[in-house]
């Protein structure tokens, strides 16, 4: 009987310290406190990397002095210094546009996730007589961090091309108004990947006879008001 109890005793302290190894919380955006869906959440120290849920929850395994960051296209990354177990609120701040006068080539940090999170695109793949990998919760949220790198990818190449230097060089906005035209008009991946620079030039010039034609309040993005 002694031999039992100290079993469940060990048994409880081993939950309770998995329990514990888990860090959960919420990212939600700041100023309108919208939880967020598509946010990548990685653990530099322990390399354990997630995509937050449909209710902008998150769930990842950390410890105490781990680093975890915080990324979603369109938001500033932030990074969080664990020292505690309890609940996190993670406020991502909006990106907008960099009004940075940079040069036309110029784009985020090189990024290639294949290199950087190999497992994640082993971990997605299906195989038709492995069940396991079409429903397995490690292989759905590989599929959906997968999808998460391609769109990230593509942003990237859209800024590439696309960016306040070069579009400011074309059209005579600035500031604010510049910002709401790109993001009014901001070209999709396919269109950039298929047209060359006379193209999008054409394109920027097009649009903005398009924008000079709108109503005030259209020409402003909501939550810029």
């Amino acid at each position: 009987m002694k031999r039992y109890l100290v079993f469940i005793a060990l048994f409880f302290i081993a939950c309770a310290a998995n329990a514990q190894d888990v860090l959960k919380g919420t990212v939600v955006e700041e100023g309108t406190n919208d939880k967020l869906t598509n946010v990548f959440v990685h653990n530099t120290s322990n390399k354990q990397i997630t995509l937050v849920d449909k209710n902008g929850n998150f769930e990842i395994k950390g410890g105490k002095n781990h680093l975890i960051i915080f990324d979603s296209p369109g938001y500033i990354p932030d990074t969080l210094l664990v020292v505690d177990y309890k609940p996190l609120k993670i406020v991502l701040k909006p990106m907008g546009i960099t009004l940075k006068q940079v040069d036309i080539n110029a784009s985020r940090r090189a990024f290639d996730p294949h290199v950087e999170y190999p497992e994640i695109y082993r971990k997605s793949k299906v195989y038709p007589l492995s069940p396991s990998t079409w429903f397995s919760k490690e292989g759905r949220d590989a599929r959906r961090l997968k999808r998460f790198f391609e769109k990230e990818e593509q942003e990237r190449y859209i800024d590439k091309y696309y960016n306040a230097a070069y579009v400011s060089n074309i059209i005579p906005l600035k500031g604010e108004e510049l910002q709401n035209f790109m993001a009014i008009y901001r070209p999709s991946y396919t269109y950039v990947k298929s047209n060359n620079g006379p193209s999008l030039t054409l394109y920027i010039n097009d649009s903005y006879q398009k924008y000079k034609a709108l109503p005030a309040d259209k020409k402003i993005l909501p939550g810029l008001k």
